[in-house]
């Protein structure tokens, strides 16, 4: 067992209230010591406070509960998810950047894999992992990262002559043993850990040529526990036996914070001296910072941690034993009050006997000084008569004179000492209501001095959070500072990239090559200058696509376009088959011939002339009357101007979706769009009209000319820049 600074006094063998071994006499005297002394701590449970997060303390309250033991979770620290976690789902997506994962404790393991499943329900298996303790080991088993399956590095937990430290000097010396030193050089390193925290891992790392990034997995964030765990640490304090179990620096100072605010001065200083156990040196140096005085270490894991608080068990709760001559054991059985506590015994017990025998001196003297003379007399000088002295008168004469001045001795002597002692009892008065004076005075300096810790306490509390203001903007310079350092070939193959995203943009949405074209050419001349291998290699993809860009046929657009606006113009203008008039139906008036002139041309009888005349007129009125056409569309001879109007507007929408196709390269609905607009016009408008037929030429030529052609893409260097950015 180890050995803490509050082991037992009493014997090596000595029982401890758990059941260990021990011998009959060993029992019978702590028996008899208990039952001399009132009030023993042996009498109540020793009380273990356990301060991790809520949620996380049943494994050790288990163990203590084994061992007799009684726990208070009383959580110090409350772990609380992230306020914004894309900057951990970013990371935890992108896991194929990173050479290596860190780990800073448990919650962290908890809260990432938490988010990590909504990417994937595998860890990729070649990704190493590092933790700092063993409690990170069983988490990442929880989640089902573990060897050999995976590859975890942790600091050694062998027991050796010294406990493993797990931290982060520990980490870092085990990566450095497992990979080399350097072996991050130019990589990248992801550590995940909650808002804030040390910055010495990240900052080795660094200094070995490493690029690192810490996301922030959880926060922290200070609890207030209820009013019943407040009650049970009020009853604790007026003397129960108990300790402490920290878990980290912060929770050491919201201890002290949350002291300040809940408990009373003296209970502070109780807190202050009560044992407090905790696993890493460097807690240790923080709650003694703080003013905590009986500190433990106990290393890492809850074996350590048990087998540390059952030597405090056995220490705080065993009574000492007391022989008749002692004094009664001090409540606190540690090494650093022992001599305080006996000092201060021992002048309790001077000044009360002191009083005793200044009091009871003073009631003798002044109530019975006849009978303290008579025993002054006889202890100071004794008489012893000789056999013979009776019969002599003279002898008995001179007996009585010495009896009577020695008397008057012993009354003059009385007198002279009650007067001391009246004397003596109010310079003991006057000094005992000087120290009253100077105890007030000297209470009333540790309250001003209480109150000057208490704000030293804020000021240090307000220069922590400077500090950490101050390493957060330290690591965002950092970060500035490494994308400011880029190389230029970085920048430049960026920009490239920039540029032909944009082109492929346009080229699928305008289908101009020509422009694609140039961009590509402006993109090689950028990559010209550069030597770098991964620029030639995104050249030779550059040069590819310029081949396929030259090979490919152009379309004009613009001009099917134009011709489609000119179609559209024309529409409102077109007849309907209804509203076509021939030409050669319209009435004329004719003129009446000369019969006279016309029988002496053809040598006839005016009288014939005459007759062939008139009935020549009457056969081209009649003819005028009555047209004869063949229409292969009845319905189109019905469409009413009403109707014909609509009939317009809807071809009208049909070209203008037809536009719309084209510019889109929507080949399909193009195609569909020609073709409505078409059979529209052949079936309800004039054929025979030349804007007809004009705007069927037009609708034609666009259908012609709008052939699919399959249009290159920029796939091959846009290739070539995604794989330099994912190897960098």
């Amino acid at each position: 067992m180890m050995a803490g600074p509050w082991q037992p006094r009493g014997n090596a063998g000595q029982p401890d209230e758990w059941g260990g071994p021990g011998d009959a006499s060993t029992g019978a005297k702590r028996a008899s010591s208990a039952s001399g002394e009132s009030g023993n701590r042996g009498d109540k449970p020793f009380t273990v406070v356990i301060t991790r997060p809520a949620g996380q303390s049943d494994g050790l309250a288990g163990r203590l509960a084994q061992h007799g033991m009684h726990t208070l979770d009383f959580p110090l620290i409350s772990i609380a998810p992230v306020i914004d976690e894309a900057p951990l789902r970013a990371a935890l997506g992108a896991l194929e950047r990173y050479a290596l994962v860190v780990f800073v404790s448990p919650n962290a393991v908890d809260r990432a894999f938490a988010c990590y499943a909504s990417v994937s329900s595998i860890w990729p298996p070649a990704l190493p992992v590092a933790v700092v303790g063993p409690a990170s080991v069983a988490a990442l088993e929880r989640h089902g990262v573990a060897a050999p399956g995976h590859r975890v590095v942790s600091p050694s937990g062998a027991e050796e002559e010294e406990p493993a430290r797990f931290d982060s000097e520990s980490l870092y010396a085990a990566l450095e043993k497992t990979f080399g030193a350097n072996a991050f050089a130019g990589k990248r390193v992801l550590i995940m850990r909650g808002d804030g925290g040390r910055e010495w891992l990240a900052e080795r790392l660094r200094e070995a040529g490493a690029e690192v990034e810490t996301v922030a997995a959880y926060r922290r964030v200070v609890p207030e526990p209820p009013i019943a765990a407040w009650t049970q640490v009020h009853a604790l304090l007026e003397g129960a036996p108990h300790a402490w179990f920290v878990t980290s620096s912060e929770g050491v100072r919201n201890l002290d914070e949350l002291a300040r605010e809940h408990l009373t001065a003296g209970e502070i200083v109780e807190l202050r001296h009560a044992p407090l156990v905790a696993p890493h040196p460097r807690i240790a140096e923080t709650a003694r910072s703080m003013g905590f005085d009986r500190i433990t270490v106990s290393g890492a894991g809850d074996e350590r941690i048990v087998e540390t608080l059952l030597g405090l068990a056995s220490s705080v709760v065993q009574p000492v034993q007391n022989t008749p001559a002692q004094a009664p054991a001090n409540p606190r059985m540690t090494d650093s009050n022992n001599s305080s506590s006996t000092a201060n015994q021992g002048a309790v017990a001077t000044g009360a006997a002191v009083s005793s025998g200044s009091a009871s001196a003073s009631g003798s003297a002044s109530a019975r000084p006849s009978s303290y003379a008579s025993s002054g007399a006889g202890a100071s000088a004794p008489l012893t008569q000789p056999p013979g002295a009776v019969r002599r008168g003279a002898g008995s004469a001179l007996l009585w004179l010495v009896v009577v001045l020695i008397a008057g001795g012993a009354g003059a002597g009385g007198y002279a000492l009650n007067r001391k002692l009246d004397r003596l009892d109010t310079q003991l008065a006057q000094r005992q209501q000087a120290g009253e004076q100077q105890i007030a005075a000297l209470r009333a300096r540790a309250d001003e001095a209480v109150s000057g810790a208490q704000q030293l306490d804020k000021q240090i509390a307000q220069l922590e959070g400077k500090i950490a203001d101050a390493q957060n903007s330290q690591q965002a310079l950092a970060q500035q500072y490494a994308d400011l350092s880029k190389s230029r070939d970085d920048w430049t193959l960026a920009e490239v990239g920039q540029m032909l995203s944009s082109a492929s943009e346009q080229l699928q949405l305008t289908g101009n090559t020509q422009l694609a074209l140039f961009a590509l050419q402006s993109a090689d001349t950028r990559l010209a200058a550069s030597d770098n291998a991964q620029a030639i290699a995104v050249r030779k993809a550059i040069a590819q696509d310029i081949d396929k860009l030259k090979a490919a046929p152009s379309t004009d657009l613009t001009g099917l376009a134009i011709k489609l606006d000119t179609a559209l113009g024309q529409i409102d203008s077109l007849p309907l088959s209804g509203e076509a008039i021939v030409a050669h139906t319209k009435p004329e008036a004719v003129q009446p011939a000369d019969v006279a002139q016309v029988a002496a041309a053809t040598n006839q009888p005016k009288w014939k002339v005459w007759i062939d005349t008139f009935v020549d007129g009457v056969g081209k009125q009649v003819a005028s009357l009555v047209q004869v056409r063949r229409i292969d569309n009845a319905d189109a001879m019905l469409v009413s101007p009403d109707q014909g109007y609509f009939m317009r507007q809807n071809l009208k929408l049909r070209l203008l979706s037809a536009r719309l196709s084209l510019l889109s390269r929507n080949q399909d609905t193009l195609k569909s769009d020609l073709a409505a607009a078409d059979a529209t016009l052949a079936r309800y408008f004039d054929g025979a009209s030349k804007d007809t037929q004009t705007v069927r030429e037009l609708l034609k030529e666009v259908n012609d000319g709008s052939a699919a052609v399959a249009l290159p893409t920029l796939d091959t260097s846009l290739k070539a820049i995604q794989q330099y950015r994912s190897r960098g």
